[in-house]
């Protein structure tokens, strides 16, 4: 079976606590990882909370990145939701687990969009 999409949610534990909170630093990062991996960029936006964290998202023709942190924990949460084959999501991943620093990440990959072709 065939997903429309691939869905990965990354857990990124023990992180560069600055590179957490650095929202100009992530926000490039986000773009980057998804230029690199085949996206389209077409949108982005990003907010730095008081006293810290950074939540930020990154809209490419193929769906979607965003980023949660919490810098007082070395923690970050991350999806990289693409539609079709063109962009190498896992490629993504791993360069914002460089770029975070994790010393210990998680991915999970769901699959997308499920379909069961039916008999015409």
């Amino acid at each position: 079976m065939n997903a429309l999409g691939t869905h990965l949610l990354l857990e990124l534990k023990d992180c560069n606590r600055e590179v957490l909170d650095d929202l100009a630093l992530l926000q490039n990062v986000l773009v980057s990882a998804a230029e690199e991996a085949g996206a389209t960029v077409l949108a982005k936006h990003f907010h730095h909370f008081a006293p810290q964290g950074v939540s930020g998202a990154v809209l490419i023709a193929e769906s979607h990145l965003t980023v949660h942190t919490w810098p007082e924990h070395g923690y970050a949460a991350l999806d990289i939701f693409t539609c079709g084959d063109k962009v190498n999501a896992e490629l993504a991943a791993q360069i914002l687990i460089d770029k975070l620093q994790s010393k210990d990440p998680a991915i999970m990959n769901i699959r997308r969009g499920v379909l069961v072709e039916q008999p015409v």
